[in-house]
């Protein structure tokens, strides 16, 4: 157990190294003046200052040299401080949000944490429950209409789907808000009254005893849960169904069931706990698509995330605030996939022999 998880951990040093590699070779396809937006923060004067930029950051030496330099820094001339180097926490400088990647990304990051912790408990826990339902029912009604509602439900485009709620339930009855929170809410949180202890809206309301403020928050996170979750109730459903089906069929469960067992027990302790190993693949996924910002979703409900900073840099064709973006997505479907393959070894105990 302990090498296997000694193995894994070995290999994100390995997996982080091929991420900056691919982004860092995408990063090529632009030119050296191109590239130079990623160390300055205003526009140079002349080209003179642009060439000048070029050679203090190298961006005319050989790929191996850039890259290097890129992910390690290196020591400025002049000033004798180091500059860059991703490894430091230095993504570059955003000119369209005027301040550094890094802070982009720790001031965004709480939101789309708050907005995923909120919505893993329904995506998981429904999703699940009607696939294996649906399984158990095979060919019933409620089998029948989950296999219905899976096809719809993966076909569906997100952002439409997200545009029928806010007409509905925001346009026209204003019982549910798009963004983060209300401006009376902003107003206090950003007043020093107001602790904010985890930066996450909503427990930090609950931390502080105002439930005006956390009903306000749930307010406006409950368009995009109800988005994230449909979406990922169908493909759930579907894996699920899949899984427990073959399950069922194993002989084990045969023989659990001559064994005069109830089927509530066969399907609970035996049939259910085997069938979630697929189960368990998509979770991992789906939680890190969470944590790396929905984009669709965060930009339909004007949710100030991770995917609606990445979205509005993209569309300002801001490349130093895309690129931090996409590392740190990159370093989440790492971590994310490292921690499945933990769960694994708990579930199935023949994978720590692998």
């Amino acid at each position: 157990m302990i090498n296997y998880i000694i193995r894994r951990l070995l290999m994100v040093p390995l997996l982080l190294l091929g991420v900056t590699l691919i982004i860092f070779g995408m990063l090529q396809l632009l030119g050296p003046v191109e590239r130079s937006a990623l160390y300055i923060k205003d526009f140079p004067k002349n080209e003179k200052q642009v060439e000048g930029i070029i050679r203090q950051y190298g961006l005319d030496r050989p790929f191996l040299e850039q890259y290097f330099r890129w992910l390690t820094g290196f020591k400025n001339p002049v000033t004798g401080e180091r500059e860059g180097g991703i490894l430091f926490g230095d993504f570059g400088y955003s000119r369209t949000a005027s301040q550094d990647v890094v802070d982009i990304i720790t001031n965004r990051f709480p939101n789309t944490v708050d907005l995923a912790l909120w919505t893993v408990f329904p995506m998981l826990s429904v999703g699940i429950w009607m696939g294996v339902k649906a399984a158990v029912n095979q060919n019933k009604f409620f089998d029948q209409a989950a296999r219905v509602y899976s096809i719809i439900g993966t076909s569906f485009p997100t952002f439409v789907f997200g545009l029928l709620l806010l007409m509905l339930l925001y346009a026209k009855t204003q019982w549910l808000l798009p963004g983060k929170m209300s401006d009376w809410v902003s107003q206090l949180v950003f007043s020093g009254s107001f602790k904010q202890y985890t930066h996450l809206l909503s427990l930090d309301a609950l931390l502080n005893g105002r439930l005006d403020i956390f009903w306000d928050a749930l307010r406006h996170m409950v368009m995009p849960i109800i988005t994230l979750s449909y979406i990922s109730w169908a493909t759930f459903v579907r894996v699920t169904r899949s899984s427990m089906l073959e399950t069922l069929r194993m002989d084990y469960v045969t023989t659990a069931r001559a064994k005069g067992l109830k089927e509530q027990d066969v399907i609970n302790d035996h049939a259910r706990p085997n069938a979630m190993l697929p189960v368990v693949t998509m979770m991992g996924s789906s939680i890190a698509g969470l944590l790396g910002g929905v984009v669709i979703t965060e930009t339909v409900f004007n949710y100030p995330g991770i995917g609606k900073a990445a979205a509005d840099a993209a569309a300002q064709l801001d490349v130093v605030t895309t690129l931090g973006m996409a590392i740190f997505t990159g370093l989440i479907l790492i971590i994310s996939n490292l921690v499945v393959d933990v769960l694994y070894a708990f579930i199935d105990p023949r994978v720590r022999l692998a």
